[in-house]
C-alpha cells in the first residue's frame, strides 16, 4: 500500500486538480485538453507575499527557489479556504532529469503530510516516473498537448511582439485571447492539427494590430525555465521591460522540448550505445523539430513578425561554446539560447536565476564571459530570483543594462 494518497479514475468526477502557474498561455491550452478528457483543472495565479511565506514555512530554505514558489502556491491555495481539501489534488510536472522539476514532489508530499495528508499530487511526465495513479496519457492526448505547445510558442511570441508598439493599449490582449478561446475549442472537436491555415490566421490578426514604428531595445530573457517563463517567479518580467519601452523577447517552450528529446539520442552517441529509448526519442525529435521548422517557415512567408530561432542553429551556436553532453537542468540550452540571441541581433539579455539552481549557475554564469567573447556588443546581466531578494534592487539592476544599452 502506498504510503501517500493516489490520485484515481473515481476522484476524476469529484476533484478539483490545482496547476501552478508558469505559461499562462500555454497552460490555459494544456488545461483544456485535459478538461476535454473529464480532469477538473484551474491554474493557479495567485502571486502575493503569501505565497513566498508559505513556501519558506514548509520547504527548507536552502532548497531552490522555483520549488519553494511552487510548494508555496499551492499550500497558499489550500490555507485560503478556496478550496476543499477532501476534494482537492495537486499536480506538477516532471521532466526526468536531475533538478527540481523531478525531484520536488517529494517535497511537496512532505509538506502536506501533516496538514493535508489526504490531498493526492499527479505528476506529469514522460519519463515513466511516478507510474501510480494520476493522468492517463494516450497517444490522441499527447498530440495535443505538443500542439498546444506550438500554438502556445506563435501566440506568446506575436504577443510580445504586438505589445510594445500597439497604439490601442490592449488590443494585443484581445487578439491572444480570441485565439485562445478558438484554439480551445478547436482541441474540443479535434479540429487542431491544421497548422498551416490556423497559423496563417493567427498571423494575420496579429498583424492587423496597429503598431508604431518606434524603435525599442530588444532584451532577451533566458535561464531556468520556471523562473524565465513564470510571472511569479519573475516578478512579471516581461510587463517591467514593456514599461520601461523594451521589446521583451522570450525563447520558445518547443526549444526545452528538443532539448530534453535530442538530450537521450547524445547519450547514446556520447556513451556508445543505442536502445528502445533513444530510437523513440530520436523519431520524436525528427517529427517535432518538423513541427518548428512548418511554423518558422510560414512566419517567414508572413513576412510580418520575427520567427523563433530554429533549433538545430541553437545546437550549432552551442557546439562553438559547450558540449551539448552538458545537460543538468537548462544545460547547454542557456548559453546556446544567449548566443542565437545575440547572433540574431538580440543583444541584450537577461539571464533568470534562482537560488539554489546550481547548474543555471555554472552554464549561465559561467558561460556568460565565453559568449561576450564571441559577441562583444553582447550586453548580459544575470538577475537573481531568491525570497530574500527586492524587486526594486532587481528592476534597478536591469535599469542599468538598459541604460548602457541605451548608450551604445
Amino acid at each position: 500500500m502506498s504510503k501517500y494518497p493516489i490520485f484515481n479514475d473515481d476522484m476524476k468526477a469529484t476533484h478539483t486538480i490545482l496547476v501552478p502557474d508558469m505559461l499562462p498561455i500555454h497552460f490555459n491550452l494544456i488545461i483544456s485538453i485535459l478538461r476535454n478528457n473529464g480532469y477538473n483543472l484551474e491554474l493557479l495565479r495567485t502571486s502575493t507575499q503569501t505565497v513566498i511565506d508559505e513556501g519558506l514555512k514548509n520547504v527548507h530554505n536552502d532548497t531552490c527557489y522555483p520549488a519553494l514558489l511552487v510548494i508555496g502556491q499551492f499550500m497558499e491555495a489550500l490555507n485560503s479556504g478556496r478550496y476543499d481539501p477532501d476534494r482537492t489534488a495537486l499536480m506538477l510536472t516532471q521532466t526526468g532529469g536531475g533538478c527540481r522539476a523531478s525531484n520536488y514532489i517529494h517535497l511537496l508530499r512532505k509538506a502536506l503530510r501533516d496538514k493535508y495528508p489526504q490531498v493526492p499530487v499527479i505528476s506529469l511526465n514522460f519519463s515513466g516516473l511516478e507510474k501510480e495513479g494520476g493522468f492517463k496519457l494516450t497517444v490522441p492526448i499527447v498530440m495535443k498537448l505538443l500542439y498546444a505547445v506550438l500554438y502556445g510558442d506563435i501566440l506568446m511570441l506575436l504577443y510580445n511582439q504586438c505589445r510594445p508598439y500597439e497604439m490601442i493599449p490592449g488590443e494585443s490582449e484581445k487578439v491572444l485571447h480570441k485565439w485562445e478561446k478558438i484554439l480551445q475549442d478547436n482541441f474540443s472537436k479535434n479540429k487542431f492539427m491544421g497548422t498551416a491555415k490556423t497559423y496563417k490566421k493567427i498571423l494575420d490578426d496579429f498583424a492587423k494590430i496597429k503598431r508604431n514604428k518606434v524603435k525599442k531595445i530588444k532584451v532577451g530573457i533566458v535561464g531556468e525555465i520556471y523562473v524565465k517563463y513564470s510571472p511569479l517567479a519573475n516578478n512579471h518580467l516581461e510587463d517591467f521591460l514593456i514599461s520601461e519601452g523594451c521589446e521583451p523577447v522570450v525563447p520558445s517552450l518547443l526549444d526545452f522540448v528538443l532539448y530534453c528529446a535530442i538530450n537521450t539520442v547524445n547519450d547514446g552517441k556520447i556513451y556508445g550505445f543505442k536502445n528502445k529509448s533513444t530510437t523513440l526519442f530520436k523519431i520524436g525529435y525528427d517529427v517535432i523539430y518538423s513541427k518548428q521548422k512548418q511554423m518558422i517557415k510560414i512566419i517567414k512567408e508572413h513576412g510580418v513578425f520575427e520567427p523563433p530561432h530554429d533549433f538545430e542553429h541553437l545546437r550549432q551556436e552551442c557546439d562553438k561554446y559547450i558540449h551539448q553532453g552538458v545537460k543538468m537542468g537548462e544545460g547547454w540550452l542557456i548559453p546556446a539560447e544567449m548566443a542565437a540571441l545575440a547572433a540574431s541581433g538580440t543583444e541584450n539579455i537577461i539571464c533568470t536565476q534562482p537560488f539554489g539552481c546550481l547548474p543555471n549557475h555554472i552554464v549561465a554564469k559561467g558561460m556568460a564571459r565565453v559568449i561576450k567573447q564571441g559577441f562583444p556588443n553582447a550586453n548580459i546581466v544575470a538577475i537573481d530570483y531568491d525570497p530574500g531578494a527586492t524587486k526594486v534592487n532587481q528592476e534597478n539592476r536591469i535599469k542599468l543594462m538598459l541604460a548602457n544599452a541605451r548608450r551604445g
